[in-house]
């Protein structure tokens, strides 16, 4: 069949249009925002967390641009102090880019292995960074959001943080330190909000301890403006103007902390020698509160509440560094499981809510088979 000169001439135009598009594209991509900011404001480095649309996931290459920089302004006389924020007025970071980690993991990519050594080691030297750095946690912050603010000094939570660890649901544990901070918040806190992923909003993520300091958001550009503007500071001078700032602010200043009439209730209920243990004192308490627990723990993977609780029992009493190459270790038995994959399928892929756990209860899971996460690498172990 002979095709008509109009449809020939449609056709050509059809194609030349697909191919501008594509160069057009091409050129458009060499000027796509970066995805991270960094720039030098005085005496000050700041890092803009720039991926707004996706609320400032943390990818492979924005841990390698701020690593280096940030152990550059570190060792540089003429930079004293390190802020960090996110882009977009919603959040600071909503966590790691776990889809392209799990996809990674699926085909065995070495990505599934180096963005969490990475993203490890840049969460170490955000601990031990030996000038002040202050993370401004105004919106989301989550998973490796967390690891990228709460080692730090300082840490800036307003109305519209928003912190939680909800990793038990993707068949992951809280890592990125979580192993190190966590346990260390007062009584038995840090495990309830590690097994359950609960939610902490404004200034109750700064009563629990995760933030140092609540500032109101909207006094926030000024807050900037006033650190990086300090000539020479030492901590006990950022201290000076965030405990100013923070004087200011009194927006729900009079609500209590969301937990609070529930603290001696998850003192008691979350200790246990076992995860068993706790859903069992949780489903024989009977109270809302408690039924309320057992029924979010019952969602989670069995495997990584085992984990998670380990993981906190053992970093209580280790070093961040420590911490983080035990961490490491657990992140690649996940990579190895299949709880990890079909997590995210349920809540981030298909979103059906609705994962099949492999082992499905917590008493299929063997002391054993949880040991064996923790095990060493050998020459694949995370070093610093």
């Amino acid at each position: 069949m002979i095709m008509s000169l109009t449809a020939l001439t449609s056709t050509y135009r059809l194609r030349s249009l697909c191919r501008l598009q594509r160069i057009q594209g091409h050129m458009m991509s060499s000027h796509v925002e970066p995805d991270v900011l960094m720039e030098k404001v005085g005496r000050a480095g700041l890092i803009t967390m720039n991926r707004p649309k996706v609320l400032n996931a943390l990818n492979l290459n924005m841990i390698r641009q701020i690593y280096p920089q940030l152990k550059k302004w570190e060792n540089d006389k003429d930079t004293d102090i390190v802020i960090i924020k996110g882009a977009g007025g919603k959040a600071f970071c909503a966590g790691g880019d776990i889809r392209a980690v799990t996809e990674a993991g699926k085909v065995g990519d070495p990505l599934a292995q180096d963005f969490f050594r990475e993203e490890y080691i840049l969460n170490n030297a955000i601990g031990t960074c030996r000038k002040p750095y202050i993370a401004l946690i105004d919106g989301i912050t989550m998973g490796g959001g967390v690891g990228l603010s709460v080692h730090g000094r300082f840490r800036v939570a307003t109305e519209k943080s928003l912190f939680a660890m909800p990793e038990t649901a993707i068949g992951l544990f809280p890592d990125v330190g979580g192993g190190y901070f966590l346990p260390r918040l007062r009584g038995r806190l840090g495990l309830f909000l590690a097994l359950t992923g609960f939610r902490l909003k404004g200034r109750d993520v700064q009563r629990a301890g995760v933030a140092t300091h609540f500032v109101e958001s909207k006094k926030i550009p000024d807050l900037e403006k006033e650190l990086m503007d300090l000539k020479s500071p030492s901590a006990e001078d950022v201290t000076r103007v965030l405990d100013t700032y923070q004087t200011q602010s009194s927006l729900d200043s009079e609500k209590p902390f969301v937990l609070d009439k529930h603290m001696s209730d998850i003192d008691r209920l979350f200790s246990s020698v076992s995860v068993e243990g706790i859903m069992q004192n949780l489903k024989a308490d009977g109270s809302e509160f408690a039924k309320k627990q057992a029924e979010t723990l019952s969602k989670m993977s069995p495997t990584s509440l085992k984990i998670t609780y380990k993981q906190l029992q053992a970093g209580a009493s280790l070093s961040l560094q420590d911490v983080l190459v035990m961490e490491y270790r657990l992140s690649q038995a996940c990579m190895r499981g299949g709880d990890f994959y079909e997590g995210v399928r349920a809540v981030l892929v298909d979103r059906d809510q609705n994962p099949t756990w492999n082992p499905s209860t917590l008493e299929e899971v063997s002391e054993q088979s949880v040991d064996q996460c923790f095990s060493s690498l050998g020459e694949k172990d995370l070093t610093f």
